[in-house]
This record gives structure tokens, C-alpha cells and sequence, in this order.
């Protein structure tokens, strides 16, 4: 019957509610479990947490119970969708308008039957008492019930007035199928005081999960009755509203009639169910008797429908039919607004899941990236450092005559400003005497001193200057890519909290040529040195009249170091300053730098750590949960999918035919029994990997999948994946004879699918005859996408079907060119025409010997019928080493260039055919136009002697007669 339906219906939902509310706490706890682990910094994790808004939307659809709120024009059409919801009349139906208006009404299940007035969770502020039981008498305390006291329901003029008892619910326990399963159904008020329903429904809301079922009891909506619509559309324009067309009562029926008969004209009239009537001869089925006729529901005005639809938006208008009526609830009753929550929730969950998946696989990218880099990096930054250290201490050992004749020209260029800068020059912490002379001889030093020290330090300043100008070569060629280099490198390491000074080392070796000195040397004789210093001591002895220290005296002073200064011995000093603090940077970038590789190599090390969860543990466990999520939106989209007869069996399942699913048909069904975690594992994220790939001409597309729990008795569920079925895999095509150029053409596909995944991140890593399907026009699609997986998620594993498996396969580091070695074999088959193994591996007698033939690197022979370029096409493909083996961008036009010329030689084969059986018939015809000609001839020459014989026999005859 009908409430027998909907709890089916309530069932279902409630289960399916369920299994979404452990999939949201699975997928939160997943999310901090990452979180907790440390693999991610806290902004990763953020990322992939659900928002506000996503826990919010969830909540609304899983966190309370499902409520039916009944509404309506009166009272009457309220009690009779309750009646109908539970098979049983429950609240007084009265026919007429009651003249008492009614207090909101909520039906839940208890153990038994039970009455009483609660306070709202509204309540006014001075009740401090909101959900708790009134203690008052009710009628239906007084006396056994079947149907609620109507005295019950209405609320009269005294009790309005009461704010605590006026605004008190009355609770309805009943001991129901369809409330067990945890549905609440609430009667919203009448004429209520506060004026609309819509003050009893604001609070309930955020409580429960609603559905608005509003019984149309009349042909038109009052004027208030459309203002509440209107109302409920604005403030709650999400809430779904089902609308039910109540029968009409006859004029007969009455709140005072006995249950008995209001019962039976409720079963005439399909409000409640009739009772089952026993067939007095069950054994004679002809006299069984036929049950009484039922009225017809009524048609719905087309008025009140385009109200519904145009003025207050709540139907869609749809192409209606001939005659409109709105039945009242039938067998088949489904509730579509509960479906489309159910769907809501399934869909914001595996958007939640899929986001996960692609941060992940973005991390794990990255992650990939900086292991493969990192030393590479570390390796560069060495070697372009070597090259910049030779570079320079080649500067110093090598160039000193140009160094020498920089000094040269500088001194010379500079000795006229230099003498000018010294007499203009201002003493510091000297004393002078206003006529110019200086109170003792350490003052004479120290104006000395000075004088040279502004001179040495001009020469110094322009000649590093000179040196730079040609380090700066050097500069612009090794340091700007090294630089950003080591900036990297020291950027990865501060992020583990060290701080490496690498930099300033390169920087201090790059600057070394600033930092050289120009030295004071005076001539090579020792003796003259001190015998300069003997005059200066001399010369400021006591008893001697000191020096004048005014502008010729600054200049001269200058001028004696100028030219004391050698240009060789300067010129091997800076050379040696030079060489020696290169020396040192060099010393110091080479401690820093492996300093720095230990820092990385550590972080390396944790990173790896990092990416192995992710892959093993992180990643599985979120595409389960989207697989689940997923799974449990299209079952209840479209269904459990209808298996027909068995298409192929494999080492992980089974595949179905299956007319149609979701839409789409023909339909193929794969159906999996995942054994232990890890086959559930490979399996969600085979399944996450195919969803999340793109739709392509050359891809067998997913459709969908729906989770069988009901396998194996419960205990290990099936996986049903549902895609597109073609018309048969390479293997039985070519088994049962392909034209040449038909397997060309399907070669060239199979280039364009893995090249088509390789563009997505994805390697195959099985491809084989059998994961090549083709359809009716024989143009092929890959299948199977199992050990499908980007490069970053491969864990090393050594999957696929032996001879097609690249021999770097076995050790575990691969990258997408094992698909390349795959397709080569792959493509000998397609060349030889046949499926039979390659004499090397049909030798084998067992799979541990094939596994060893393939790992030492054994290939398929060359057929005699393989043209020289497929031959060598497939070499390349298969090579050991695989940074030589052809990228598919290539294959693909050197496939394209065979099939061009085997096409054109096909057709100039045709045209060479053609011509000779022209030339055979030409020649037939010449050979039977000869034999008629000389039939001819020798009929001629038959007339002739006939003739002439004729004309004898005449002669003769003529004779004769003459004679006679």
C-alpha cells in the first residue's frame, strides 16, 4: 500500500543517510589525519579542508531527522494527507471548517500510544521551559483512543489567551513502520494568533530536514492563503513543497459518525487501504471476486495550476496533457525532494574528495620535482663554481702583464690630479703653526702618513675599478643563473629552519677583485730604503729648522710616492692578494655548499617520507571515499545496473553486457570483488584516475558505478563500474584477419590515446592487444585504465603483462616512456597480422622464464613480412635506454607517412591490376577477332569451290541435256 511504500522509500533514505554521515566524519577525520601527520604545512591542509559553507550544506541535509511539515487550506485536507501518509486515521477528519483553530501537531514514535502538550523550542522568555511536558489532562488521557479527542487538537478562546499553554505542541507518539525509521511528520497551526504558519515553521527549520507537503482541499487559494505562499517562497526559496489534491467528503460524512463507517468511506475514497477480502474459492481463481469500483479523482482546475506555476513559482510549467489531475498519493509514491537532498550532499562530499585527490597529486608533483632537481641544482651550483674559480684565478696567473699596464696607465693619469688633490689637502688631528710650521717630528710623520694614505687610496679605487670591468665578463656569464640557483637552494633549506651562507661565499669570491690593495713599495735597494728614513729623521732632528708644511710641501711629499711606487712588485701583489682571497671564497663556498647538501639531503629524505604517505596511505583513502561518495549519487540517480550476459573475464573481475544505464547504451558493466584494503585501494584510485580523465575519441569513457552491498551476503561488496561497450578488443580482430591498412589506421589511434593520457599526467602501463577495444567501424579506444597513474603517484610497483613490460619496469624507476617499449610490441603484433608469442618468448615454459627473458631485455624477431621503416618504428620503440626511444609526438607522423605510402602503393597496385586485366581481356578479344576472321576466310573459301563446283555440275548438266 501506500505507507507501506513510503517507509520502503524512508528506508532507503534513511540508509543512504547513513552511509553520507560516515562518509563526512571518514573524510574530516582523513583531513586531520593529514594534518597530524605533518606531511603538509598548515596552509596545504587548509586547502583541502571543507569549507564553512560545505559543513553548513552538509549539516542541513545530515544533521537532523526528516520532517514531513503537513500544510494546507483547512484542516480537514491536513488530517486527510496524515491519514494517508500512515494508513490510518490518526487525527479527527472534520468536513467542515472547524469553528476552533488548531495547535500545531507532532507525530513521532514511541512504544506506545501517547498524548501530550510540550512547550516549542519558541517559547515566550517567561515559560523558562522550552521543550518540556505540560501537566494537564487531555481527553485522550481519559479514555482508550484510536483517533486523537478532537477537544485535543482545537485550542479555544480561554487557552489563547494562556501564552504557555495557548503555544504548547501537542505530541503524538505512535508505535509506526514509517516513524521507527526516524521520520518526524508535524501539522502546522490554522488561524493562528501571531498570524501565519510560517512563525511555527522559521524555528523549526534549522532542526530537522523539511519537506513542505501542502494539501489542496479547494479550487482557489484565499487572498491570506496566497500571501503565505508567497511568504514561504521569499524567506525559504530552497524548501521543496509537494502539493496533494485531497478528495472531496460526500455531504454524508461526519466527525460524529462511528470509526466503522467514517473507515469505510476512507477506503472508498483511497484514503486509507481496504481491508484484504478472503477469497471464498481460492482453488477456482474465475469466481474470485472483484473488488467494488473507485471513484475517480477529480481534475484540477487549469486556473489553480497556472497559479501555481506563473504567479507564485512553484510548479515548472510543462506541456501538459489533454486532462490534468492531480491523484492523491498512489502506490508508487517516491519522495523526489528527499532524492534531491540525498544527491546535494553525495555531490558536495565528492567535490570535497576530488579536490583532495588533485591537491594531492599537485603536492606529490612537487614533491617528485624537488627530489629530481634538488641534487641536480646542488650539482650545477658545483660545477659552474669550479668554472668561475678557474676563470678568475686565470685573471690573476695569467694576465699580469695586463694588470702591470693597467697600474701604468692609471698611475700616469692620475699623478696631475693626485698632486693637485694632496696640495689642496687639509691635515686631520695635526697641529700646524700659523707660518707653517709643525711643533716636532711626529707630526711631520703624520702629515706624511696622510698624504700617502690619500694618494694610495685614489690608485686603489681606480685600479680595482679597471680590474672589475673585466671580472664583470665574468659576472654576467657564470653568476646570474648560478645566483638564482643558490637562491633556491637556500630558500628550500630555510624552509626546514636553517640559514646557509653559500651566497655570501659566491659573492666574496665575485668580489674579491674590489677588495685589492694597492701597496706603497719604494726602490728595490734596501739601503736606499733606510737611507731615506735616515734623512727624515735627520731632517727633524733638534738644532734643525723643521719644514714648512704648506702646498709644494704636500706635493713633493706626493710626487716621492708616486714615484717610488714599482709597477712589477704592485702588480704581483695584487696578483697574489687577488689569488688569495679567491683562494679563500673558494675554500668557504665549498665548505657552505656541503654544509647546504647535508641540510638538503636530510629534507630530502623527510620529503620522500612525505610523498610515500601520500600515495600509499592519504590519497587511497580519499579516492575511496570518492569512489563511495560517487557511487552512492549515481545508484541513486539511475540504479543498480541490470547484468546481461558475461563479455570477458580477467584476472580482477568480470565484465557484463548491459542494454542501458543512466542514459546511455550499449553499456558495459566491470564488475570488481576488491579481496583486502589494498585491492580496495588500487581500485578507488584506478577509478578516480579514469572518472577524472577527460572524454576523448580515443578513451573508452566512464560512465559511472554503483557499490553492491548487498554481495556476498554484505561482507565483501562489488565494485560495478559502468562505461561504454564497443564491438570487440584487438586481440579477437586480429585473430579472426584485419586488413593492413585497417591495422595501421589502428595503430595510429593507440598512439593518440597514450599520447592523450601522457598530456593529462597519466601513464598507462598496461597496454596490450586485449586493452585495445574497437567499435563497429573498427577504430580503436584504450581500456582498462588500472595501472593507470600519473608519475608523481607511481610507487616503483611492477605492474602490467610481462612481454609488454619495459625492462626498467623491473627496477622499479620509470617514467611514461614505459607506454612507448609497450606500444612497440604492441605494434609487432599489429604488423605481423597475428597473436601468436615471438618465438623467444613462445620458448618458455614457464612464467618465472618469460619474466627472466624479459628482464635480460629480450625482443621479438624480425617476420618476413615487416617492411623495413614498421621495423625499425618498432626497435626504436623498444630500446633498452629509454631517453632514446621516440617520443609519440613522432610516432604519430611516421605512422601517418606509412599508411600514406602503403595506401598510395595499394591503389598504384589496384591500378597496375586493373590495366593488366584490361590488357588479358584486350588480348582475348584480339585472339577470338582472329579466329573469327579466319572462319571467314575459310568460309569464303568454301563458297568458292562450292560455287565453282556448282558452276562445273551446271556445265555438265547443260551438256548432258544438250546431249540428250
Amino acid at each position: 500500500m501506500a505507507a507501506e511504500g513510503l517507509v520502503v522509500e524512508f528506508q532507503k533514505f534513511n540508509k543512504n543517510a547513513r552511509h553520507l554521515r560516515r562518509l563526512q566524519r571518514e573524510t574530516i577525520q582523513s583531513i586531520e589525519d593529514v594534518g597530524l601527520s605533518g606531511n603538509l604545512s598548515e596552509d596545504q591542509v587548509a586547502e583541502i579542508r571543507l569549507s564553512e559553507g560545505e559543513v553548513r550544506a552538509l549539516r542541513g541535509v545530515l544533521g537532523g531527522p526528516t520532517c514531513l511539515v503537513v500544510w494546507g487550506q483547512d484542516a480537514c485536507g491536513k488530517a486527510l494527507v496524515v491519514t494517508r501518509l500512515l494508513g490510518e486515521q490518526v487525527l479527527p477528519i472534520v468536513p467542515h471548517a472547524p469553528t476552533q483553530p488548531w495547535r500545531p501537531i507532532r507525530l513521532k514514535h514511541a512504544q506506545t500510544r501517547s498524548v501530550s502538550l510540550t512547550l516549542p523550542d519558541d517559547a515566550p522568555p517567561e515559560t523558562e521551559g522550552a521543550g518540556y511536558e505540560l501537566a494537564l489532562s487531555l481527553q485522550a488521557h481519559q479514555r482508550p483512543w484510536g483517533t486523537v479527542p478532537r477537544a485535543d487538537v482545537e485550542v479555544d478562546q480561554q487557552t489563547q489567551q494562556d501564552p504557555v499553554v495557548g503555544s504548547a505542541v501537542l505530541e503524538v507518539g505512535l508505535n509506526h513502520p514509517l516513524l521507527r525509521e526516524g521520520l518526524q511528520v508535524v501539522v502546522a497551526p490554522s488561524d493562528s494568533s501571531d498570524g501565519s504558519p510560517l512563525a511555527f515553521l522559521g524555528p523549526l527549520l534549522p532542526e530537522v530536514l523539511p519537506i513542505v507537503v501542502y494539501a489542496i482541499s479547494r479550487d482557489e487559494l484565499s487572498d491570506q492563503e496566497l500571501t503565505d505562499l508567497r511568504e514561504l517562497k521569499k524567506v525559504h526559496p530552497t524548501l521543496p513543497v509537494l502539493f496533494i489534491r485531497v478528495p472531496r467528503l460526500p455531504e454524508t460524512f461526519s466527525d460524529d459518525l462511528p470509526e466503522s463507517e467514517q473507515h469505510d468511506i476512507l477506503c472508498n475514497l483511497r484514503v486509507l487501504p481496504s481491508p484484504a477480502r478472503p477469497d471464498p474459492h481460492p482453488q477456482t481463481p474465475d469466481h474470485a471476486l472483484t473488488p467494488s469500483p473507485r471513484p475517480h479523482p477529480q481534475p484540477a482546475p487549469l486556473q489553480l495550476y497556472r497559479v501555481l506555476c506563473d504567479t507564485l513559482g512553484f510548479l515548472t510549467r510543462t506541456p501538459l496533457p489533454k486532462k490534468i489531475r492531480w491523484r492523491f498519493m498512489e502506490q508508487s509514491y517516491h519522495v523526489d525532494s528527499e532524492l534531491s537532498h540525498l544527491i546535494h550532499a553525495s555531490t558536495l562530499l565528492n567535490q570535497a574528495h576530488n579536490r583532495c585527490m588533485r591537491k594531492f597529486i599537485l603536492y606529490a608533483f612537487d614533491m617528485a620535482r624537488e627530489i629530481q632537481i634538488t641534487p641536480r641544482r646542488i650539482s650545477y651550483a658545483r660545477e659552474k663554481e669550479a668554472e668561475l674559480y678557474e676563470s678568475l684565478m686565470d685573471i690573476a696567473s695569467r694576465k699580469q702583464d695586463e694588470i702591470r699596464n693597467v697600474i701604468a696607465d692609471t698611475v700616469a693619469k692620475l699623478k696631475e690630479d693626485l698632486l693637485d688633490k694632496a696640495a689642496a689637502y687639509e691635515f686631520k688631528d695635526v697641529e700646524v703653526l700659523p707660518q707653517g710650521d709643525l711643533v716636532n717630528s711626529r707630526e711631520v710623520r703624520q702629515c706624511t702618513t696622510q698624504i700617502q694614505e690619500l694618494v694610495i687610496g685614489s690608485l686603489n679605487a681606480e685600479v680595482g675599478r679597471q680590474l672589475v670591468d673585466r671580472v664583470d665578463v665574468m659576472r654576467e656569464s657564470y653568476l646570474g643563473t648560478l645566483q638564482r640557483c643558490l637562491e633556491n637552494l637556500e630558500k628550500d633549506c630555510r624552509a626546514c629552519g636553517e640559514h646557509p651562507q653559500i651566497g655570501d661565499a659566491l659573492k666574496q669570491m665575485v668580489n674579491a677583485a674590489y677588495q685589492v690593495e694597492v701597496t706603497v713599495t719604494t726602490s728595490s735597494s734596501v739601503l736606499r730604503s733606510l737611507w731615506e728614513k735616515m734623512k727624515q729623521i735627520v731632517a727633524t732632528m733638534p738644532g734643525r729648522a723643521p719644514p714648512v708644511i704648506d702646498a709644494d710641501w704636500k706635493r713633493k711629499v706626493a710626487s716621492d710616492i708616486i714615484m717610488s711606487l714599482s709597477e712589477t712588485r704592485l702588480t704581483k701583489s695584487i696578483c697574489a692578494q687577488f689569488r688569495e682571497r679567491l683562494k679563500n671564497s673558494h675554500d668557504s663556498f665549498l665548505g657552505s655548499l656541503k654544509v647546504l647538501e647535508a641540510q638538503l639531503t636530510s629534507r630530502l629524505v623527510k620529503t620522500e617520507g612525505q610523498q610515500t604517505r601520500i600515495k600509499k596511505v592519504d590519497a587511497p583513502k580519499l579516492a575511496r571515499l570518492s569512489l563511495e561518495s560517487t557511487s552512492l549519487r549515481d545508484m541513486i540517480l539511475f540504479g543498480m545496473p541490470r547484468l546481461d550476459r558475461e563479455l570477458g573475464r580477467g584476472q580482477y573481475g568480470v565484465v557484463y553486457s548491459c542494454e542501458a544505464w543512466g542514459g546511455y547504451r550499449p553499456c558495459a558493466v566491470k564488475s570488481l570483488v576488491p579481496l583486502d584494503e589494498k585491492h580496495w585501494n588500487d581500485l578507488a584510485m584506478e577509478f578516480h584516475y579514469t572518472r577524472s580523465v577527460p572524454e576523448h575519441e580515443r578513451i573508452v569513457a566512464l560512465r559511472g558505478s554503483v557499490i553492491d552491498h548487498t554481495y556476498g551476503q554484505g561482507e565483501s561488496p562489488a565494485v560495478l563500474l559502468i562505461m561504454d561497450r564497443l564491438t570487440r578488443d584487438l586481440y579477437s580482430a586480429i585473430k579472426h584477419g584485419l586488413d593492413w591498412l585497417v591495422r595501421l589506421q589502428i595503430a595510429l589511434d593507440v598512439t593518440q590515446g597514450i599520447r592523450f593520457l601522457h598530456s593529462q599526467g597519466l601513464v598507462h602501463r598496461d597496454i596490450k592487444l586485449k586493452n585495445v577495444l574497437l567499435d563497429k567501424h573498427n577504430r580503436a579506444k584504450l581500456t582498462d585504465l588500472g595501472f593507470c597513474k600519473p608519475e608523481a603517484m607511481m610507487s616503483g610497483s611492477i605492474v602490467g603483462t610481462p612481454i609488454h613490460m619495459a625492462p626498467e619496469l623491473f627496477t622499479g624507476h620509470y617514467d611514461n616512456s614505459v607506454d612507448v617499449y609497450a606500444f612497440g610490441i604492441l605494434f609487432w603484433y599489429i604488423c605481423a597480422g597475428h597473436v601468436r608469442l615471438p618465438l623467444i618468448f613462445e620458448q618458455c615454459h614457464s612464467k618465472d622464464q618469460l619474466w627472466n627473458c624479459v628482464r635480460k631485455g629480450a625482443r621479438p624477431e624480425k617476420l618476413p613480412v615487416f617492411e623495413e621503416k614498421c621495423w625499425d618504428l618498432m626497435q626504436e620503440c623498444w630500446d633498452g635506454d629509454p631517453a632514446k626511444r621516440p617520443l609519440l609526438g613522432d610516432v604519430e607522423p611516421r605512422l601517418v607517412e606509412i599508411m600514406a605510402m602503403d595506401s598510395k602503393r595499394q591503389e598504384e597496385e589496384r591500378e597496375k591490376a586493373k590495366e593488366q586485366v584490361a590488357k588479358d581481356l584486350l588480348e582475348e578479344q584480339n585472339v577470338q577477332d582472329c579466329t573469327i576472321d579466319s572462319a571467314i576466310d575459310a568460309t569464303e573459301q568454301m563458297g568458292c569451290l562450292v560455287r565453282g563446283s556448282l558452276s562445273h555440275l551446271g556445265n555438265s548438266l547443260q551438256y548432258i541435256s544438250g546431249t540428250l
